[in-house]
């Protein structure tokens, strides 16, 4: 049960219909048109990527817990002061979590009046909770060095894009929102950042958009906003968490170029999270393979300048390493380590 998730779901899936078909079991995505009370459960086991945005869902996944169904993600949990909750018990047990905070929010239904709200103190300080919530975990081994300096907080020089749509503030056009950053950071004045952004929005192809609200852009073109507005700021360090996850295969393709494209020009260092072998080998030069819980590095190899038959093999090899085949690992690894000897003398 998924949302706007087009890369795990149905890897997933084929996974479990792999490792399960000898056993009689199967998996597909779940399928509703309706419930009623004595309609049997369906499903054994239900995964919930979904629920905590759409009500009906969760109706229907309480009533199927009822009849026996397993369901991983809770449903009864959902709502912002659950998962703060959960945040804080993690934090209290030991759990690595990262800093949370909760806030009350921007409007509030009909009928709610002012002296409902008389226990809330106005101005929020919205510096000091920046400061609670911008710290980084810390790394559970080692250390973390850009340019040779720890790092151990945020900082203007590592900046992140991640695949949600809706990491735009909805009540800004293009301008203002690819501005945001270098106003409020210091980085330049207001005239002078508008210029700048203008620049960085031609150069992602959105110049003709730029007093547009994110509410009318699609799903790509909010994407390329993101990715100015990271870039705006000349970061050392861009993160870039699968952004282009929920994209059609055509959009995801251009897109993957369009990056491409701007690191040619402007030479920062990348640091992408993908679940798309083939992507990884578009995107990457350097290529990392993990393995499930717990995170391992399983293989690196080198992906500059592969031809396409050379990608194809790379990513044969990757799917056989992920599916358990040692030899696999060594066709991987040996080219690297033969690399690295080279480079030493």
């Amino acid at each position: 049960m998924c949302g706007r998730e087009y890369s795990f779901p149905p890897a997933f899936i084929e996974r479990v219909n792999q490792l399960g078909a000898p056993h009689g079991l199967s998996a597909g995505m779940v399928k509703l048109a309706g419930t009623r009370m004595d309609d049997p459960a369906r499903y054994r086991v239900i995964v919930d990527r979904i629920s905590h945005e759409i009500p009906y869902y969760r109706t229907y996944l309480k009533n199927a817990v009822l009849q026996g169904t397993i369901v991983i993600n809770n449903p009864f949990w959902w709502s912002a002061d659950d998962k703060f909750f959960g945040a804080c018990l993690a934090d209290a047990i030991g759990v690595k979590h990262p800093r949370t905070i909760a806030l009350p929010s921007h409007s509030y239904i009909e009928g709610v009046v002012e002296e409902s709200l008389r226990n809330l103190e106005y101005p929020i300080p919205w510096e000091k909770h920046i400061e609670a919530v911008g710290g980084f975990i810390a790394p559970a081994e080692g250390r973390i060095l850009v340019d040779g300096r720890p790092i151990d907080g945020p900082g203007p020089d590592r900046i992140a894009v991640f695949q949600e749509f809706d990491q735009l503030p909805p009540w800004k056009t293009v301008l203002e929102n690819v501005a945001f950053p270098l106003i409020a950071s210091g980085s330049s004045p207001r005239k002078a950042a508008l210029e700048q952004v203008r620049e960085w929005l031609a150069r992602v192809g959105l110049a003709d958009f730029a007093s547009a609200y994110p509410h009318q852009l699609s799903g790509g073109m909010k994407q390329r906003v993101a990715i100015a507005r990271a870039l705006a700021m000349k970061p050392r360090v861009l993160l870039m968490d699968e952004p282009f996850a929920a994209l059609d295969a055509l959009t995801r393709r251009r897109m993957q170029d369009e990056l491409l494209a701007l690191w040619e020009q402007e030479r920062f260092t990348l640091l992408f999270v993908t679940h798309s072998i083939e992507e990884a080998l578009i995107v990457g030069h350097r290529v990392l393979v993990l393995s499930p819980h717990p995170g391992r590095v399983r293989a690196e190899l080198n992906a500059q300048g592969l031809t396409p038959a050379q990608r194809a093999a790379q990513a044969n090899r990757i799917e056989r390493l992920l599916f358990g085949d040692r030899a696999a690992v060594d066709a991987i690894s040996e080219p690297v380590a033969a690399e690295r000897a080279a480079a030493l003398t």
